[in-house]
């Protein structure tokens, strides 16, 4: 018998076939989205100078203790935010949670990653998102206006909303991009393998599973809790005498 699930544009889809959020969402969080990733460490290179960072394990060591805090409650709980204040159609919420997510972001080379690739993914998400222009052109001015600093999170966020596609698939993408491209990085730069690089990534997918569980949980306020030894890293890498990487 054949399926009668509502369209794919729904987030749904009839039994073989792909929801039309998935296609874009899967382009959006491509490690090799032109935004830039490939020149942010977010403080991996601090500690690799250090000899902290040497292979596969201490690699993963540091990745996991950054998916389950910084990128759980910043990029992740600011998505899911962003997510929320597109659902009640509230530009001032969103224009508050993009500031915040600017805000939080104490190290000066992370803040400026988020603004710079989230410039970036508005761009890109402008031209390939047909379905979300209208949102997008709304963030867009904003942007340009200066109401808004710009993120990834928030363009995601609106990209998402727009083609209904399920929060956690939402969080779970950005997360996942987020590793690949700094595993990508940390096959460059610690040197790894690529089959290290992709062990690491297969290794962390717990974490990822659950740093979105976590991020459907959190409380508003807890928008910005980070683990000290990571965002000092952070901010000491500017003050690298050599580097590889913008942050």
């Amino acid at each position: 018998m054949p399926s009668t699930l509502t369209d794919p544009a729904a987030g749904t889809a009839p039994e073989g076939a792909v929801p039309g959020w998935f296609l874009p969402l899967a382009q959006l969080c491509d490690s090799a989205l032109p935004t830039g990733a490939f020149s942010h460490s977010l403080g991996m290179e601090t500690y690799i100078s250090e000899g902290i960072i040497h292979d596969e394990e201490s690699f993963v060591a540091w990745l996991r203790v950054l998916i389950t805090t910084q990128l759980t409650y910043s990029d992740g709980l600011g998505l899911r935010l962003a997510h929320e204040a597109a659902l009640d159609g509230s530009t001032a919420r969103l224009r508050q949670i993009d500031l915040r997510l600017r805000a939080q972001a104490i190290p000066r080379q992370v803040r400026e990653a988020g603004r710079t690739m989230g410039r970036r993914m508005l761009a890109i998400a402008l031209a390939s998102v047909p379905q979300a222009r209208s949102a997008l052109e709304g963030y867009s001015m904003d942007v340009v206006s200066g109401a808004c600093s710009g993120h990834p999170a928030v363009v995601l966020a609106l990209v998402g909303h727009a083609l209904n596609a399920p929060i956690g698939a939402l969080m779970a993408s950005y997360l996942q991009s987020s590793v690949i491209s700094l595993t990508q990085n940390a096959v460059r730069a610690v040197p790894l393998g690529q089959d290290a690089g992709q062990r690491s990534i297969a290794t962390v997918r717990d974490q990822v599973r659950e740093a979105v569980r976590t991020a459907l949980s959190l409380e508003a306020d807890e928008l910005g809790a980070t683990a000290p030894g990571i965002e000092i890293a952070q901010m000491r890498h500017e003050h690298q005498r050599a580097r590889m990487f913008m942050s």
